[in-house]
């Protein structure tokens, strides 16, 4: 079984999790390791998360850690694979690391795609993959469409906003995005955790045997 798009799941701090996506086949896996962030993991948990799963590749997730701190925190961790940032000074402070980066831009607007349509190309020839989400609901325009697609075609974008199980495809094939980036959440209690939104969106990229 394999899915039609590349996947990244963000967030995640439980086995329910995990376990789900790495049998849907999702590419990358991030966990946050920020103390202040509401889903952070330590290094104990990653690794008890982590023994259970295979064929996939783990992101450390970070929002506002200085570089230096960034590296610091990786040698208590083992399996990283690529680093998540947000800030876009602290990319060439990393760029000479062994991890691979990815650069996570949050918009609220339809103009703030115009500065990154500028820096695809900057990220392109750094390797750094754009994993661009939205800080409300935000709908995909015709005029958002055309400037994904202009940003898709410079960079390798991940897509984390505007889409459902109903035009997820069509996005996909008009768009020419990499993929997509959907995020985790807390389990319900121990063992138990709505999957809905999560599966309806996975299960339609599913590619039958």
């Amino acid at each position: 079984m394999a899915l039609k798009t590349f996947v990244k799941i963000s967030n995640v701090n439980n086995l329910s999790d995990a376990r789900y996506c790495s049998g849907m086949y999702v590419d990358l896996m991030g966990f946050s390791l920020e103390n202040d962030n509401e889903y952070f993991v330590s290094p104990t948990a990653f690794k008890e998360i982590t023994d259970w799963l295979s064929g996939l590749e783990y992101v450390a997730e970070f929002s506002n850690s200085h570089p230096a701190q960034i590296l610091e925190t990786l040698t208590q961790y083992e399996g990283f694979s690529f680093i998540q940032i947000e800030e876009k000074l602290h990319l060439p402070m990393l760029k000479n690391s062994s991890y691979g980066l990815i650069f996570k831009s949050t918009i609220s607007k339809e103009a703030d795609l115009d500065d990154l349509l500028d820096y695809a190309i900057t990220l392109k020839e750094n390797k750094v993959m754009l994993n661009l989400e939205a800080d409300k609901a935000l709908e995909i325009t015709p005029e958002i469409h055309e400037k994904l697609k202009n940003i898709a075609a410079k960079c390798d974008l991940l897509l984390g906003f505007g889409f459902d199980e109903k035009n997820i495809e069509r996005l996909l094939d008009q768009t020419r995005i990499k993929g997509i980036s959907m995020k985790a959440g807390h389990e319900i209690r121990p063992g138990i955790k709505d999957f809905d939104e999560l599966a309806d969106i996975l299960e339609t990229l599913e590619i039958e045997d």
